[in-house]
């Protein structure tokens, strides 16, 4: 059976960057589908500052016309805190103790994982996969040492995803794109162009329900 790969954040908003290191992970990783959790409420971090409907509505155009791509809307219409450990917690419930699931995070995410609820739980619901810029590697000096032993532990490419339901890490290269949600959201809120930052029909989105404009206010 294929991994499904899984894709969670806020996506305030949704953006290239997003797309690019989903598709990479399908292609380099081999998995069946990705399928995409907006929160609604995250527990380690401050609430967007978007409601979830209209982060959720924007994720639905940008993934509509890829045919690995699946919306799974279930936190964002939650109002309960939620965590990853909650997240895969669920999706193992739903899709039985045999699937593999994978959890696809870039560098940065990794670095922090030892500061998310439960990590070392987190790791033994899903595999983890790290999307890694094209020409670099992954310095385990740059990890908190406890991450950097579990690296090292769980390490692992394709086949071992394949081949298990979870515990593994492996990295990929990705195209390196440095977009980021904080940076378009701070060019809209000072009425610059984030044209070939996100997709058409997300910058259609925002434009038409007037989104992160009231960021202004405070520059």
């Amino acid at each position: 059976m294929k991994p499904l790969g899984i894709m969670g954040g806020t996506f305030d908003p949704v953006h290239l960057a997003h797309l690019r290191l989903a598709e990479e992970a399908a292609d380099a990783l081999g998995l069946a589908r990705v399928r995409w959790v907006p929160s609604g409420n995250p527990g380690h971090r401050a609430a967007p500052r978007t409601p979830a409907s209209h982060r959720l509505a924007m994720v639905r155009m940008a993934i509509a016309d890829n045919a690995r791509f699946e919306l799974d809307a279930a936190e964002a219409v939650s109002e309960t805190p939620g965590f990853t450990i909650d997240t895969l917690a669920r999706l193992r419930a739903e899709l039985g103790p045999a699937r593999p699931i994978v959890f696809v995070i870039g560098t940065d995410q990794l670095a922090a994982l030892h500061t998310w609820r439960r990590w070392r739980e987190v790791l033994e619901l899903a595999h983890f996969a790290v999307g890694e810029r094209a020409g670099y590697r992954l310095a385990a000096e740059s990890l908190a040492p406890e991450v950097a032993a579990e690296l090292a532990r769980r390490a692992g490419g394709a086949d071992a995803l394949a081949g298990s339901a979870a515990g593994r890490i492996a990295t990929f290269p990705m195209t390196a794109l440095a977009i980021s949600a904080s940076d378009i959201r701070r060019r809209l809120a000072a009425g610059r162009s984030v044209r070939y930052l996100l997709p058409r029909e997300v910058l259609a989105y925002i434009e038409a329900n007037a989104l992160y404009r009231e960021e202004r206010s405070s520059h």
